[in-house]
């Protein structure tokens, strides 16, 4: 009885040293300088080239989708001089032929992109911020008619900017990529190319955040509403190899424990630990209904990816020619912008990036002993395959919780838990020596 007492006060005291809310200094320098002018600028002069529809020109130095990457890139160049030499800007690109579908003619497919390369070489860990450069108007053919797209996607490709911007400086063990893809509007085809060339190429992709209109909320939000809301969408079951995976998930019980939750947890966590005044919505749906975002690409190579967007939608200022109907103004406008929301929602996305490319990896082979009936549980793990750790976090949630309730702290690789693995889910997450998370692992089950 006496070693029981004392086991529970030793874990009571990890348990509340954990749940201390201890923010990373530099994250929250990082966040202070997101700003909301920068923001405004860029979504201005993307607005400025007329259209960036995927089959406009592309030869035109002043209009069209061709001048529109330039300066995305021209933007990268700038800022990768703060770097030290680290961050390589390249434009992937390829011929798309007409394909009968939303190609109607040849058409030069183009990523704006720049690489923040990591600081420590065997940390081979790529973390994906995306918005897509295309707009369009109600017919998604028209490549000719003005088309702003000031929050579809403007604002997603300014947040991509400013992260840039701001995370220039930065030096963390793993590296961030920052890319405006093209071809979103006609059927995710820029984001397919970069996910396609991940997978051949083998990149070790730790999370993909896509944020397609985060710019829009004052407008279109009910009066009383409270805290602005962002909305994280995450699949459940996985689209990747899901008939190899459904059995374990099935009989674990682990339906809303994919990896793409895990991160939607995380972007919640650490956005709403370092941001104030923003409420992340976790959505359980890969996407909208009858709506596609470019972080499906991913999510189908089994990459872990979640897609950031507006909570109201406002369909008058989205895929809409400009137009006044009966007084009403409709089109993607800079009017209908709402930069305080945009700038919450930027510094959400550079908190994410900077507290897991801060972190170590994850932990490894996180493991839960299920060799005997026992009210308590048993976890196991082995130490993440780069950078030096301070510990781990245990954590655990019931299981109708969507969030993870409980951390506690240990610098031992095992664990035994008074805690039955019937009524609770566990994950482990490494600590870096900085005191940055990684994302979680969800515990399997060891025979």
């Amino acid at each position: 009885m006496r070693k029981t007492v004392l086991f529970l006060s030793v874990l009571t005291s990890l348990f509340i040293s954990a749940q201390k809310v201890e923010k990373d200094p530099e994250i929250s320098g990082y966040v202070t300088k997101v700003n909301k002018d920068s923001l405004k600028a860029n979504i201005e002069k993307l607005v400025s080239f007329g259209t960036r529809h995927t089959m406009s020109s592309t030869s035109d130095p002043n209009k069209g989708i061709g001048a529109a990457r330039e300066w995305v890139l021209t933007k990268f160049r700038n800022y990768g001089q703060n770097s030290g030499g680290r961050m390589e800007v390249f434009l992937q690109n390829t011929d798309l032929q007409p394909d009968g579908k939303r190609v109607s003619k040849l058409t030069n497919l183009g990523n704006a992109a720049a690489l923040l390369k990591g600081t420590d070489p065997s940390d081979k860990r790529i973390i994906i911020i995306s918005g897509h450069l295309d707009s369009r108007v109600s017919d998604v053919m028209d490549a000719n008619s003005v088309a702003p797209g000031a929050n579809d996607d403007g604002s997603g490709v300014a947040a991509v900017i400013e992260s840039a911007r701001i995370l220039s400086k930065s030096k963390f063990p793993a590296s961030i990529l920052f890319v405006a893809v093209s071809g979103e509007e006609q059927g995710l085809l820029g984001a397919k190319m970069l996910a396609d060339k991940a997978k051949a190429e083998n990149w070790e992709i730790e999370a993909v955040l896509n944020n397609d209109m985060i710019g829009n909320n004052s407008f279109d939000a009910p009066k009383n509403s409270g805290k602005p809301k962002l909305r994280v969408f995450s699949e459940g079951l996985p689209a990747f190899e899901t008939e190899k995976k459904a059995g374990n998930i099935r009989s674990y019980g682990l339906e809303n424990d994919g990896a793409a939750r895990q991160l939607a947890r995380y972007v919640k966590e650490s956005g709403e630990k370092y941001v104030k005044d923003i409420d992340i919505k976790l959505i359980y749906r890969n996407d909208r209904f009858l709506r596609g975002g470019d972080h499906t690409p991913f999510v189908n190579h089994g990459f872990t990816a979640v897609r950031l967007t507006d909570y109201y939608e406002n369909y008058d200022h989205q895929h809409q020619d400009l137009r006044t109907e009966n007084g009403k103004k409709y089109g993607d406008l800079v009017e209908f912008m709402d930069f305080d929301y945009l700038k919450t929602n930027t510094a959400v996305n550079v908190a994410v990036l900077a507290n897991l490319a801060k972190s170590t990896p994850k932990p490894e082979n996180v493991l839960m002993d299920v060799k005997e009936l026992s009210n308590s549980t048993k976890l196991s793990w082995e130490k993440p395959s780069a950078g030096k750790v301070k510990g781990y976090k245990v954590l655990i949630r019931e299981t109708d919780s969507s969030v993870w309730t409980e951390k506690i702290f240990t610098k031992e690789t095992s664990i035994t838990l008074p805690y039955s693995k019937d009524n609770f889910l566990f994950a482990v997450q490494s600590v870096s020596e900085s005191g940055n998370e990684s994302l979680p692992v969800i515990a399997k089950v060891s025979r």
